[in-house]
């Protein structure tokens, strides 16, 4: 069992996210005092990564902020966010979006799963529920025909093989090898999965209801997916 009095790092990638983290990090804090945030920012040109420095004015001690040099992608920034959070001695590390897509009210229940889990993934789909809001039909049909067709590749054991909000104990990452993930994309998450599961190391799923952003601009391309599709055979296949 994970010594949960040791503080956890919540690594937050942005690219234009300002007017979402000012609200978004003040409640992440709110739900454990354990928790800590990592704000890492790909230069936004819209001023996050200042909207970042304040927040760590603020929070002195409590949020952090990584500022990179351009747009690097999301696997990029979540590899650097837990690099950055392993070098520090975290514990617990999770990682969630910064558009209020992921609700922070989800993170005691992920706080509490780490506490017989390895590995604890947010899902949008368990026991034959799909529970989004403001999806397209199209969208929906994308994720969980996505999903279906990891499992049937890769034997993952979870209902969601995609989603992005996640927590890991420290021990997974290390063993993982940040250096050596090669996705950046949507098949980031899926990558993350299979060597965690390769690995024997042990999943739980928290049921969460995704909320489709409301502001700002969604970071989905047809490049990811097609990255997706052929990298879940990649990773099969050991290539």
């Amino acid at each position: 069992m994970p010594n949960l009095s040791r503080k956890a790092l919540v690594v937050i990638p942005t690219y234009n996210e300002r007017g979402n983290i000012a609200g978004l990090v003040p409640q992440v804090l709110a739900r454990d005092r354990r928790l800590e945030v990592l704000v890492v920012d790909d230069a936004s040109p819209d001023g996050t990564g200042d909207e970042a420095e304040r927040l760590r004015r603020r929070f002195p001690g409590r949020v952090h902020v990584l500022h990179r040099r351009g747009k690097g992608g999301l696997g990029s920034a979540y590899v650097e966010g837990f690099g950055w959070g392993l070098k520090r001695g975290y514990g617990l590390l999770l990682q969630m979006d910064a558009d209020w897509s992921h609700d922070p009210k989800y993170l005691p229940d992920f706080l509490k799963a780490l506490q017989t889990a390895d590995v604890v993934v947010g899902t949008r789909y368990q026991g034959g529920r799909v529970s989004v809001v403001n999806w397209p039909l199209s969208r929906l049909f994308l994720s969980t025909g996505a999903s279906l067709y990891v499992r049937l590749v890769t034997g993952l054991p979870l209902s969601d093989c995609t989603g992005g909000f996640k927590a890991f104990r420290r021990r997974a990452l290390e063993s993982i090898g940040l250096d050596k993930v090669r996705s950046d994309g949507y098949s980031f998450q899926i990558e993350m999965n299979y060597k965690a599961h390769r690995r024997g190391f042990r999943f739980a799923e928290v049921p969460i209801i995704f909320i489709d952003r409301t502001s700002g601009s969604s970071k989905m391309s047809p490049r990811i997916v097609r990255e997706a599709i052929w990298r879940v055979w990649a990773l099969r296949l050991g290539i």
